[in-house]
């Protein structure tokens, strides 16, 4: 009995190692400023550091979020992000921020950010923002819309890896600002990716998964899909 506990137990050690790196580890310095510098040494989250003596409050800053951004994309939205490659003194702190300009009816499309999570601050207009649950166990059912009209001042979370949107529904320009909690969080644009893929979805695919004619597919894939 007392050898079976014991080979029981240490099981159970040589598991749980593995589960302590299952996500990212904390940095083991104050920061990790970005370089563009192969001979560089030392990299951290995938970018490589900057040496401390080389490294300037400029590194931690980035100027430019008071001015609004082109909405004259065919979605009328225009996200300014301060992620890693913006600021490079992000590296190695697990965050990030963005802001987000709509035109009236302006539409910043479903998406997924796979690394982080999401908090969206409204400053001016009216937003109808929401996020779609993932699968659900039971095949019987459909996924779950979580979603709010935002006034200016109202917050709003987007879990990590979940479907999400923002839709202009004033008359007026709308604004918002959201924080990530990551330096790159990634981001998926549905739209973008299953219609304007490089080299192209077979089209086959796509009418048998959207349940639509092959012609309507053809016409999607045509589209020039710009990011916004």
């Amino acid at each position: 009995m007392l050898a079976t506990r014991f080979a029981l137990f240490m099981a159970i050690m040589a598991v749980v190692p593995s589960l302590g790196y299952a996500s990212d580890p904390d940095p083991l310095q104050d920061f990790c400023v970005a370089v563009d510098d192969s001979k560089a040494a030392v990299f951290v989250n995938g970018k490589i550091c900057k040496n401390p003596k080389n490294v300037t409050a400029d590194d931690f800053f980035f100027s430019g979020l008071n001015r609004a951004g082109n909405i004259s994309s065919p979605v009328g939205s225009r996200v300014t992000q301060v992620f890693v490659n913006q600021m490079p003194g992000l590296n190695s702190q697990g965050i990030s921020l963005v802001r987000i300009d709509y035109a009236s009816n302006g539409l910043n499309p479903p998406h997924v950010h796979p690394r982080a999570s999401e908090i969206l601050f409204v400053q001016e207009g009216t937003l109808y923002a929401g996020f779609i649950t993932s699968n659900p166990q039971n095949p019987n059912t459909r996924n779950t819309l979580f979603a709010k009209i935002l006034h200016p001042g109202d917050v709003f979370v987007f879990p990590r890896g979940l479907i999400h949107f923002q839709y202009n529904v004033g008359k007026a320009n709308a604004v918002a600002f959201a924080s990530l909690n990551s330096q790159n969080p990634g981001v998926v644009t549905l739209a973008n990716a299953v219609f304007g893929s490089e080299p192209p979805v077979y089209p086959d695919v796509l009418a048998k998964a959207f349940q639509v004619d092959k012609k309507i597919i053809d016409h999607l894939q045509s589209l020039p899909w710009m990011q916004n």
